[in-house]
C-alpha cells in the first residue's frame, strides 16, 4: 500500500482507488489513469459523494467499461 502525496490518495496493490477528499477537478484525470493504466479488476471508492459517483458512471459509459456498484453504495468495480 503506498499513498499518493500530490493528492493524498490511497492506492492498495494498484487494484484501489480512494476518491475520498479529492478536488472536483482532479477526478476525471485520476480515473483515467487509474482505470485506463491498471488491469481489471479494479475497486473505485466514491464515499458518499453524487458527484463522484456521476463522473465514475460517466468515464465508464464513455469508454464503454464494466462497472458494478456493490453492496456498499461509495464502492465500485471496474470489470
Amino acid at each position: 500500500m503506498y499513498m499518493d502525496t500530490v493528492n493524498g490518495n490511497i492506492m492498495m496493490n494498484n487494484k484501489t482507488l480512494d476518491l475520498h477528499g479529492v478536488r472536483h477537478e482532479d477526478v476525471e484525470r485520476l480515473l483515467e489513469n487509474f482505470i485506463l493504466l491498471n488491469t481489471p479488476p479494479l475497486t473505485v471508492i466514491t464515499g458518499n459523494s453524487d458527484y463522484m459517483r456521476y463522473e465514475l458512471e460517466n468515464f465508464c459509459s464513455k469508454h464503454k467499461i464494466t462497472l458494478e456498484r456493490w453492496a456498499n453504495w461509495g464502492e465500485y468495480k471496474i470489470l
